[in-house]
């Protein structure tokens, strides 16, 4: 069975997570996520929790795979960060990331690394998202149905702005 990691710090989640993660899937049996910088939330780079983060990801989540969802919180040492990774989650076999520093690392500790590209990066990132609804522009369609519920249930768009 073929296990592919994804990391992220999903704040929040958005379409561009959803494409990774749909791409991830077609050449892979399970999927592990990891919500990178757990512990942190209520700032303005992390507006969210980890466990709102959570609810962001399975309620948009529609893919015909199984997958799990773990906390990753940092640890401020890019050496034993792999290993940090290691001990906190399932054997995986491949990670999918587009970030430089995480393919670097997991490259150099043995893994094979898959790069998808990034998908619209410009409108999909989480910074993006962020910034629009500080600035009051539209946003609403640059995430899936599951990450606006949970910003409705818990009043994201108020602390984003709060924060900003």
């Amino acid at each position: 069975m073929k296990t592919a990691l994804i990391i992220g710090r999903f704040q929040p989640f958005h379409l561009g997570h959803l494409l990774l993660i749909e791409e991830a899937a077609k050449h892979s049996d399970f999927i592990v996520i990891g919500i990178g910088s757990s512990q942190e939330s209520h700032t303005k780079e992390n507006p969210f929790t980890a466990q709102e983060r959570r609810r962001m990801i399975e309620r948009s989540l529609k893919i015909p795979k199984k997958f799990s969802i773990f906390d990753i919180p940092d640890i401020g040492n890019d050496e034993l960060w792999v290993s940090h990774v290691e001990k906190l989650i399932p054997r995986f076999d491949i990670v999918y990331t587009n970030g430089e520093l995480e393919r670097r690392l997991f490259k150099e500790s043995g893994y094979r690394v898959h790069a998808t590209g990034f998908f619209n990066r410009d409108k999909y990132s989480g910074a993006e998202i962020r910034r629009r609804i500080i600035s009051g522009e539209k946003w609403e369609d640059l995430v899936p149905e599951g990450t606006l519920a949970v910003m409705k249930e818990i009043d994201g768009v108020q602390r984003i702005k709060s924060l900003g």
